[in-house]
């Protein structure tokens, strides 16, 4: 077995731990999964993993392609078993996210949402510069109330300056809004998709159990892992272009 063969191996070997071979029941797989379905076992679709991994591994050399040009990513995942990993792994990578609910018109009709967004911020600022003093306590209290609440919607698209290059969604039938504004705006989108969803407007489809947690961690993980390479070789690139510095010269006792 040579080392290719090995590493490919123990990935399988990994997502199989993980649980992503699991899909639903056969009547509720759409017809355009079939080709990613290996068998069924006790009444659950299983997934072939040989084919989860190429999937993965296009996915995974567009998103390193979109970090290393400095591109930006809007991760999205509302469902409960998504939420905390999608904000966690965004804000790692400072991207921005929606963890609660898709706001409608985020992608087609962003210049409004921008404003609301801008809003938010100077809210906040306002509060924490302590221009909130200048006001009734029943103005503060509205004020704080709006706060919290906008902070629920908008609170992880602080940083959406303009359109994302790509979307990265989980289940993307839970969040077929999001996904039909991205398609509307021409936005590619990576999803983990179970064996109920349909991947005609997915542009990188990861097939795989898109409803256990220990699934949606490894995939987003190793989404992160290849958006992190891709920084890593603009950093090289960059530093490639301007040249190395010219180390100073020490000078020793014995120059003097």
């Amino acid at each position: 077995m040579n080392e290719t063969t090995g590493k490919t191996e123990d990935f399988l070997k990994e997502m199989f731990q993980k649980g992503m071979h699991l899909g639903y029941s056969p009547t509720s797989r759409h017809p355009k999964m079939k080709p990613f379905i290996f068998s069924v076992k006790s009444g659950v679709e299983i997934f072939d993993l040989e084919k989860t991994k190429i999937c993965l591994d296009a996915a995974k050399s567009f998103v390193k392609n979109l970090a290393k040009s400095g591109k930006t990513i809007l991760f999205v995942g509302t469902k409960k078993e998504a939420k905390q990993e999608v904000e966690k792994l965004a804000k790692e990578l400072s991207m921005p996210y929606v963890r609660e609910r898709w706001v409608g018109g985020t992608l087609t009709n962003f210049k409004e949402i921008k404003n609301r967004i801008n809003y938010f911020i100077d809210l906040k600022t306002k509060k924490k510069s302590g221009e909130f003093e200048k006001y009734t306590k029943k103005e503060r209290l509205q004020m704080e109330r709006k706060i919290k609440k906008m902070e629920r919607y908008l609170g992880g698209l602080e940083n959406l300056n303009d359109y994302p290059t790509a979307l990265i969604v989980v289940d993307p039938k839970h969040e077929k809004i999001s996904v039909g504004e991205a398609v509307n705006k021409n936005i590619p989108v990576v999803a983990l998709i179970n064996s109920d969803c349909d991947p005609s407007n997915i542009d990188y489809p990861v097939p795989a159990n898109d409803s256990s947690l220990s699934s949606i961690v490894y995939f987003l993980s190793e989404l992160a892992k290849a958006f992190k390479e891709g920084v890593e070789m603009k950093k090289i690139e960059i530093t490639e272009v301007k040249g190395q510095e010219p180390q100073e010269t020490k000078t020793t006792i014995e120059d003097k």
